[in-house]
Parts: structure tokens; C-alpha cells; sequence
């Protein structure tokens, strides 16, 4: 996966109403500039800055060697699929609350970029993804897929096979099936742990199990797991890392298993994932 070759192309992607994301994207392009590096902005960073050379999220990643994102999570979650397929790197700074995924703070956006462009393989995290498939629908993700109840305070139940046998049925609010990097947000709020990126993995965490015994269960990563949604009146919703969804009826079908894909991640060299948790989410206090 390793490369020497120089970086001459990054995109850039923002979320365009985060504060002060004008400012930091002009002093990033100037950066870039004045090592000779082209910047290609998404349509919506360049009407930030009054440009007329807006291209498409499509046009960027065919065209970037290496995306900085400007934003939370969320903007890093929606661009996280395409760069996985087109196997470029990801420089998340954060202009959100949290930032688990753009860890990068502001302040710290210019010497981080620096070392990449010095050495960029040094501070890549690779990330495994989670791959779904329902219907005609095929995606992957790099949090978390999750099923649950629609807007009716009522439990819904679904049959969990792993491998072609099933292991149990779960009563309850949901379930959600999550990577190693999804374990720190929605499987944590609901009672899972916290896994470091690099272990090989796939999470179980049910959401508001009907039962007290059911609890996160961490399975191997080579795994194929089959959820069969049973209720017979009550709608559910598919999530897939909080960005696409859609309802899903009785008998419907979702299996998942760990893609072959994975996502480069650029992390601050200033601090480990040990002191990421306990600086984002006071782990250990």
C-alpha cells in the first residue's frame, strides 16, 4: 500500500457552514500553493472563496492523490467510501464539536500537513470498512451499519447468523454491526467498548435488548453475518454511517461482512490513539 511517489494534487472538501472554514481553506490552499501543489476545490469550497473552478466530490477523488477534509465527522464519513475505492488518503481537520475521525485540530493543520507531504506514510492509520449487502443495494462503511425501530416506541425482532448459523434472535430497540473505528461512537453510547483501529474485528452491540444477557459481542473479522428482520407489523430503518438509509419490512435480508477495501487516514503525529480517547472521550479520568 506503501508509495514514494510525490504528492502534486489534494483535494479539498469542507462543510461549508462550520465556522470560520473560509479562513482555514484559504490559508490551506496558500500553504499548498507555495509548496507547488495543486489544489482542486469541491464546488462548495470554492464558492467559499469566490473560485470559479469548483469540480464535482466524483471529479476530485478521480483527479487528488490525497483529500483534506474541513469539518466533523460527518463531512469524513460521507467522502470515506469513494476515497477507500479510489485508495487516496484522508486528512480530516476538524471545524466540528467532537472530531474523533478529523482529529486534527486547527492549529494543527499546517504542521501536520507539512509531514505528510514530507512522508506521507508515516502517519497513516488504515482503517478496515464494513461492506453490506441488501437487495439490489451494495455499499460499505467505515463506522457502523444500524438497524432499529422506526418512530413507534415498540420493540422489533430480527434473527442474527454468523456464517450460515444462526446464533440468536434479538428482542429490542435494534442492533448495530460496527468496525473496529466505529466502535467510539453510536455502539459506545450504547454499551460497547472501545477497540483500538487496528484489531481485526467486527462488533454486536443490540440497543436496548429486550433480554439483560445480551451483551456486545466481538466476533473475527473474517466473519459473514446475516440479520433477518422477523416482526411482522413493525417497520424498521437501515442506517449506514449515519449518511444513507432506508426502510426495511419483514423478512428483509442484510448481510455484512469486513471489505477488502480499506480507508488511509492521516493522524496527528503529536499524539497516539491512547491519548486520542482520552482527550475526545475522557476514558480513563
Amino acid at each position: 500500500m506503501k508509495t514514494t511517489k510525490k504528492i502534486k494534487t489534494i483535494g479539498l472538501v469542507i462543510k461549508p457552514h462550520a465556522p470560520g472554514v473560509d479562513r482555514i481553506l484559504k490559508e490551506i490552499i496558500s500553504f499548498l500553493q507555495a509548496r507547488k501543489i495543486d489544489c482542486l476545490l469541491e464546488q462548495a469550497a470554492a464558492e467559499k472563496i469566490g473560485s470559479k473552478k469548483g469540480f464535482s466530490r466524483q471529479e476530485i477523488i478521480k483527479l487528488s492523490q490525497a483529500l483534506v477534509v474541513l469539518g466533523g465527522d460527518g463531512t469524513l464519513l460521507s467522502i470515506a467510501p469513494q476515497s477507500a475505492r479510489a485508495g487516496i488518503p484522508v486528512i480530516g481537520i476538524n471545524l466540528g464539536n467532537l472530531g474523533f475521525l478529523t482529529e486534527i485540530p486547527v492549529s494543527e493543520a499546517l504542521p501536520v500537513l507539512e509531514a505528510f507531504i514530507k512522508d506521507k506514510n508515516e502517519f497513516i492509520s488504515y482503517r478496515s470498512l464494513l461492506e453490506i449487502n441488501y437487495r439490489e443495494l451494495e455499499d460499505i462503511c467505515l463506522n457502523d451499519i444500524v438497524l432499529n425501530k422506526s418512530a413507534l416506541a415498540r420493540m422489533i425482532e430480527m434473527s442474527i447468523s454468523i456464517n450460515r448459523k444462526e446464533i440468536t434472535r434479538l428482542k429490542g430497540d435494534g442492533l448495530i454491526l460496527s468496525s473496529p473505528t466505529g466502535s467510539t461512537a453510536y455502539s459506545l453510547s450504547a454499551g460497547g467498548p472501545i477497540v483500538h483501529p487496528q484489531v481485526e474485528t467486527i462488533i454486536l452491540t443490540p440497543i436496548c435488548p429486550h433480554t439483560l444477557s445480551f451483551r456486545p459481542l466481538l466476533i473475527p473479522a473474517s466473519s459473514k453475518i446475516q440479520i433477518k428482520l422477523l416482526t411482522s407489523e413493525e417497520k424498521a430503518y437501515l442506517t449506514i454511517d449515519g449518511q444513507r438509509g432506508q426502510t426495511l419490512s419483514r423478512n428483509s435480508v442484510i448481510t455484512v461482512k469486513k471489505s477488502d477495501l480499506v480507508l488511509q487516514l492521516v493522524c496527528s503525529p503529536r499524539r497516539s490513539y491512547y491519548q486520542l480517547v482520552k482527550e475526545k472521550l475522557g476514558w480513563a479520568e
